[in-house]
């Protein structure tokens, strides 16, 4: 595997090209002064917008002129600081970038206010005698749904200058889990001693070799253990950020507060629960054959990550990932095609693991950058997927960026893992359409369980958790280590008791998650699988209509709520019958899979 070189010995291709943000750090020095000393022209206009229409688009085009600085500011910064998050002078600019950003949101939380102590009927009047305000129409309708949760603008200031503490807690967390946590080494396949890292991990825990995922799932979650009472209290920090929001803005709970962001009803996050319960036995018929395959008196949680075939390859490489990724895709057409073909070559993507460098993938830029993406690619078929998995979201900001003007020039987060999910369905489609080897198909059918899985199933686990921690820090219940390890236990006996012996230590995984510290983000892991399935399915059966309608999603931004989106794409996430059509994906794969090894 190509990890642990120094960050200079990489290839340039193989890192992300951020001189494409700014060619030198003094650049970006240079543009966060200018936008600093911008700052005072945009809080001048506190108190015009009322004037006239014309006014308050000079108001809006000034405070989206200003944030398009500042993302591109922030952008660059934070994307430094994960390059290696041991680098002093890198933290540091990101730190000032989180201030100005907070100093901004500041000087800028007059807006809302102002607009919504505007009748709605000049609101109207405006919109129809100033034309240029029709770009922000659906800003302003989304805008006056939010009327009852807006406070005063001292209040929203007030609000907005918290931002730099509430932020805390994710930053430490951030800086426990990268940067000072230190795991220990263990024992490889082959008898050698390694350090167990964030990275490479999930290769540990996939090892044919039982001991060794054995021995790396208690280095990793013991590692995490004897943290445990320091981790609780900053996600119990965490929760509390979440809660005083919630209180200041008059919303009855967290959930329904984090959920209203994008006009999603709470009726589609208590019906991915009880849809996803419904088919635990579906997960217990899964776990039941995984165990009598690998042979095992026991299922333990650490068993549930490896294939249950050995590989029939020693592994994938990167160039290969590529090349498998970009014929996979061809049913979405060749402009897309071309597109992926440019994030290749023009540097979009950070692929090696190195030391300091920020764990994980994500994609990420900013309206005026490429849509970057950051790996740790391990040589494996799942980093293959990965790699799909983030293509799909910065191929989604591409087709957003292209078509949308700045205002919708993002996409929310509900809608953020359908596109980047229905790239990995259709991998798997690809990968079993083009073998005929029992053997490959077994392990891809294999691959494709564990993805629904680890995401519908799992993500729906962890979206149960947040509801029930947040939910119990509502009603004044301490959120302590033991309280947390107990709720998460008795949830892993829920989902995986039927066929798995719960192991004590899985009871501090809640520890090693970040996503707990994003306000509600995980479900939408499990719409988004579901939502996609319906999608590839689409695909598949209806042809370029159906790619049609997909492009045109990808296309879309923000411009329109996120459910309303979907139905256009051909899907109504308001309705069990998305996660259900995931589930009958699952069934048919499963039923292949037993097939094949003799059920």
């Amino acid at each position: 595997m190509q990890t642990f070189k120094k960050r200079e010995e990489i290839p340039a291709e193989f890192t992300w090209d951020l001189a494409s943000i700014f060619a030198q750090d003094e650049d970006w020095e240079r543009d966060f002064q200018a936008l600093q000393k911008r700052l005072p022209e945009l809080e001048a206009l506190k108190g015009t917008l009322a004037q006239s229409g014309e006014s308050l688009f000079a108001l809006l085009q000034k405070r989206d002129e200003i944030y398009e600085s500042l993302e591109r500011l922030y952008t660059y910064a934070s994307m430094r600081k994960d390059e290696d998050t041991t680098r002093g002078a890198s933290l540091a600019m990101a730190d000032r970038a989180m201030q100005l950003y907070v100093r901004t949101s500041t000087v800028s939380s007059f807006i809302e206010p102002e607009i919504l102590a505007l009748p709605q009927e000049t609101l109207q009047q405006f919109l129809v005698q100033t034309p240029e305000l029709t770009l922000y129409r659906h800003q302003l309708e989304d805008l006056n749904l939010k009327r009852p949760h807006v406070r005063s603008a001292e209040v929203e200031a007030v609000l907005a200058a918290a931002g730099e503490v509430t932020e805390a807690p994710d930053a430490i967390f951030s800086m426990i889990d990268n940067a000072d946590l230190k795991l220990p080494t263990i024992t490889n396949e082959e008898g050698e001693e390694v350090e167990l890292t964030q990275g490479n991990y999930l290769t540990f825990i996939r090892s044919k070799d039982r001991s060794v995922r054995k021995t790396a799932f208690e280095a990793l979650h013991g590692t995490f253990l004897k943290q445990r009472n320091t981790i609780a209290a900053t996600l119990s920090a965490q929760v509390k950020t979440d809660i005083f929001y919630t209180r200041q803005r008059n919303y009855a709970t967290s959930r329904e507060r984090a959920l209203s962001r994008y006009n999603i009803p709470v009726s589609v996050y208590d019906n991915l629960i009880e849809t996803v319960g419904e088919h635990i036995p579906l997960l217990n018929r899964y776990l039941a054959l995984r165990k009598r395959i690998l042979k095992l008196d026991e299922l333990h949680m650490y068993d549930l990550y490896t294939p249950i075939v050995e590989e029939t390859t020693d592994g994938v490489t990167y160039l290969q990932a590529r090349d498998t990724i970009l014929e996979a895709l061809a049913p979405l057409g060749a402009e897309y095609g071309q597109t992926l073909r440019d994030a290749f070559t023009q540097r979009w993507i950070d692929v090696y693991e190195t030391p300091g460098k920020r764990g994980g993938a994500y994609s990420g830029g900013a309206y005026s950058t490429r849509p970057f993406i950051l790996l740790n690619f391990q040589n494996k078929r799942e980093s293959m997927y990965t790699l799909a998995h983030e293509l799909g979201h910065s191929m989604h900001s591409h087709y957003t960026r292209t078509h949308q003007p700045y205002q919708y020039g993002d996409y929310t987060i509900f809608v953020a893992e359908v596109a980047s999910t229905l790239n990995e369905g259709l991998l798997t489609e690809y990968l079993l359409k083009t073998t005929s080897d029992p053997a490959v198909r077994i392990a891809i059918l294999n691959h494709s369980l564990e993805d629904i899985r680890a995401t519908l199933f799992r993500q729906t686990m962890f979206a149960e958790f947040e509801h029930q921690i947040h939910s119990q820090a509502e009603e004044g219940t301490s959120l302590t280590a033991d309280k947390l390890t107990e709720l998460y236990s008795a949830l892993n006996q829920k989902y995986y008791g039927g066929e798995t012996v719960i192991d004590d230590l899985i009871g501090i995984e809640w520890a090693r998650i970040p996503h707990f510290y994003y306000n509600f983000y995980v479900y939408q892991y499990a719409t988004g699988i579901s939502a996609a399935s319906a999608l590839v399915h689409k695909i598949q059966t209806e042809g370029q209509p159906a790619v049609d309608r997909y492009l045109k999603f990808l296309s879309s931004g923000s411009s329109d709520y996120s459910i309303e989106l979907l139905k256009k794409a051909g899907v109504d996430m308001t309705t069990p019958q998305p996660v259900r059509e995931a589930f009958q994906l699952f069934e048919s794969h499963l039923n292949q899979l037993e097939e094949l090894l003799g059920k």
